[in-house]
């Protein structure tokens, strides 16, 4: 017995020692790989610089150096965002080591507005006597076929496709499922176009939510259209019959109709690239990824200056709280805006929105800290793919408004939902409460048993109050009377172009110009930028993805694409309190 033990407590032992060892290890390995990571590099002369189109862009990079650790597979591949993409391009066209851009095309969308700055970022690099190749080996998106008419060729694998068949909204209904459960969501809200509702209440769109939804992916379409007719030389007439015939779906008959320019296996688009470089086919060309490229130096960078501009990236749900790296938390950009606002050294602060909107409550937060903001210094708001609802509420103090085309926007309505789970508890169950209230109203509101006549007046009086400040505070902000804005809102969506029609945009531009509208308000020639928030400990970073973030990623690599399903179910689950958000989730593709 006494062996036995010992060879236990021996073994225990070790296992702790080499677990121990092993944690050493993996984060020495780890820190060598992240400082690596952070180092600045250099690249070979007759470089090709690569788009990849075909992956999710944030609008920023995330500055953790952790942001890209697959646990899994033990790698770290970060994915650069639209903010290092942006200033690549530019970086590249006065680089003579980089002789042009070659777009690859892929599977994931990354929002129309936000394909419209990289596209037009490419139309200003091809001024510089550069060229942009855009090829695809499996399957071009109608987004990434886009971004491609701003090349100077576009190619397909002989087994490739287009998937240009224009825009499709789709909107996905809870009111059954919920029913068979058992639950009743019992709503309020201001807005005849507040459609945020109608999947937990409806099988199908209200006429009012039909004609928003047409009218803004129309708008949309239109503006799409219009580019690719000018950059092919193809009339938009006969550009939607090619769609309406789905004439792409080959890559043949892509070619036929002149929406692509060849049709080559890659060894011999590398050939090409390599031509364009003015080499031969024997000759090296380096393909360098927009990842490496970011750690090559900008010599006309400004590291640092007297001046400073704050660029704050707000993504992603507005919540209560702190929230997270993948939220807008009320308390965190309130402190983060204020501390902005205080800081002489900071001139203008740029709030790059990109989101559907959220708590209403949280929303009022950060409007009050840009208010006050926006009396000091100029505050210009970058619309990305959504700024809707909650998102053009913290939008409204802006000196100014930037948006692209293809943002959706509006959505100036607020919504409440309760919901009632008493015949889930009692039926199907067989769980049943019983209340003892002090009060009349004590137990109020109660998710087991429905709202009273008196409940649902006190629910409908606060949603009218929110929206009426919402209105008043869209009013003030844009210099519109109370009238003219609720005549415009009423939850309607607007994509960019229309709102600026509407006054609720002041201009249309993106990240880049926006920064640059910022430095002339504040009446500045030379600036550093700051970009907020700033990253969290990596180590913490490493903690998170050893949880959290690795179950994410098994979902992802189980369910694929429906993995979105999963997402926007927790995002449901997750909402509280009255809600100023962009009406349901809703696929633009």
């Amino acid at each position: 017995m006494k062996n036995f033990l010992t060879y236990t407590l021996a073994t225990i032992t070790g296992i702790i020692i080499i677990t121990i060892l092993f944690l050493i290890i993996m984060l020495a390995s780890l820190s060598a790989m992240v400082a690596s990571g952070t180092k600045a590099v250099s690249i070979t002369d007759n470089s090709i610089l690569v788009l990849k189109s075909g992956i999710h862009i944030p609008d920023r990079t995330d500055p953790n150096p952790f942001s890209g650790f697959d646990l899994i597979n033990m790698t770290i591949t970060q994915t650069p965002g639209l903010n290092d993409i942006l200033r690549n391009i530019e970086k590249a066209s006065k680089d003579k080591k980089i002789k042009g851009i070659l777009i690859e095309t892929g599977l994931v969308p990354s929002g129309w507005a936000t394909i419209e700055e990289i596209r037009e970022a490419l139309e200003k690099f091809r001024t510089s006597g550069k060229f942009v190749i855009s090829w695809s080996d499996y399957v071009m998106l109608q987004e990434s076929y886009y971004l491609s008419t701003a090349a100077d060729r576009i190619y397909l694998n002989p087994g490739s496709m287009i998937d240009f068949k224009g825009l499709s909204g789709e909107v996905m209904f809870y009111k059954d499922a919920l029913e068979k459960l058992g639950i009743e969501m019992q709503i309020t809200r201001h807005g005849k176009f507040k459609g945020a509702v109608e999947p937990f209440i409806l099988d199908k769109l209200s006429s009012e939510n039909k004609e928003q939804i047409k009218e803004y992916i129309g708008s949309i379409w239109s503006h799409v259209i219009g580019n690719i007719s000018e950059s092919r030389g193809i009339p938009a007439d006969r550009l939607n019959q090619m769609a309406d015939n789905l004439v792409a779906n080959i890559a043949e008959g892509a070619l036929e109709n002149n929406l692509v320019d060849g049709v080559v296996y890659r060894d011999a688009l590398i050939d090409t690239i390599k031509i364009l470089s003015g080499l031969t086919t024997d000759d090296k060309i380096s393909l360098v990824s927009m990842t490496h490229y970011t750690r090559v130096p900008d010599p006309k960078k400004m590291v640092s200056a007297k001046n400073k501009i704050a660029v704050i990236y707000a993504s992603g749900n507005i919540v209560m709280g702190k929230g997270n790296e993948y939220n807008i938390g009320g308390n965190s950009y309130r402190d983060l805006i204020r501390k902005e606002r205080l800081d002489t050294t900071v001139k203008a602060i740029v709030m790059r929105i990109n989101s559907p909107g959220g708590n209403a409550v949280a929303s009022d937060v950060i409007w009050r800290e840009l208010e006050l903001a926006a009396l000091v210094k100029p505050v210009v708001v970058s619309m990305g793919n959504y700024a809707a609802s909650g998102g053009y509420y913290i939008s409204a103090p802006g000196t100014k408004i930037y948006a692209d085309p293809v943002t959706i926007s509006g959505s100036i309505g607020v919504f409440g939902v309760l919901p009632n789970a008493g015949k889930l508890m009692k039926q199907k169950l067989g769980i049943s409460t019983e209340t003892v209230n002090t009060n009349k109203n004590s137990d109020f509101p109660s998710v087991f048993r429905p709202m009273n006549n008196f409940e649902k007046e006190v629910m409908q009086t606060n949603i009218d109050k929110i929206y009426n400040e919402f209105v008043g505070k869209v009013a003030s902000g844009r210099k519109m009377s109370k009238e003219y804005v609720d005549s415009i809102a009423q939850g309607r969506v607007w994509s960019g172009t229309d709102a600026k029609k509407l006054g609720l945009v002041d201009e249309i531009g993106g990240l880049k110009t926006s920064v640059e509208a910022a430095a002339a308000l504040a009446n500045i020639d030379t600036y550093s930028v700051r970009e907020l928030p700033v990253a969290v400990d990596p180590f913490v970073k490493l903690l998170t993805q050893l949880s959290g973030d690795v179950k994410m990623k098994i979902l992802k690599n189980e369910l694929g694409e429906s993995a979105r399903f999963y997402n926007q179910l927790q995002e449901l689950k997750n909402l509280s309190g009255i809600q100023a958000r962009l009406p349901y989730f809703i696929e633009i593709r």
